[in-house]
């Protein structure tokens, strides 16, 4: 079981992520916005998953924000803009992972499997 931090502005994908990642077994805290998640510490946290885009401070900010206090939190970023955000296939944080929207949730689970084995 891992503590994830999750930091989603819609509403409807955060309660679907959240249970999916609590019927996981993970341990969830979710936030809509950076602001907030940031304000709870995300340095208490084993990854860090957030949505790129979102008002206030995105997903980027917010973990390199998060990466100050804890260098070897996880990041997974979840986002609808892929095309957009990543650079030559890059995450935009070195050893962050992308998914793109629209995804299964089982998918999501895998993803998060990964990234915490590794």
């Amino acid at each position: 079981m891992a503590r994830i931090m999750l930091a989603e502005d819609d509403d409807s994908m955060r309660s679907f992520l959240t249970t999916a990642l609590l019927r996981a077994g993970h341990d969830v805290a979710s936030f809509a916005d950076g602001w907030a998640a940031l304000a709870a510490r995300p340095s208490d946290y084993d990854l860090l998953i957030a949505d790129i885009v979102m008002p206030g401070m995105d997903g980027v900010e917010l973990a390199r924000r998060a990466r100050q206090s804890r260098p070897e939190l996880r990041v997974m970023f979840i986002t609808g803009f892929a095309a957009v955000v990543l650079d030559g296939g890059r995450a935009p944080l070195p050893g962050a992972s992308v998914l793109s929207k629209p995804f299964h949730l089982k998918d999501l689970v895998n993803h998060v499997d990964r990234l915490l084995a590794a």
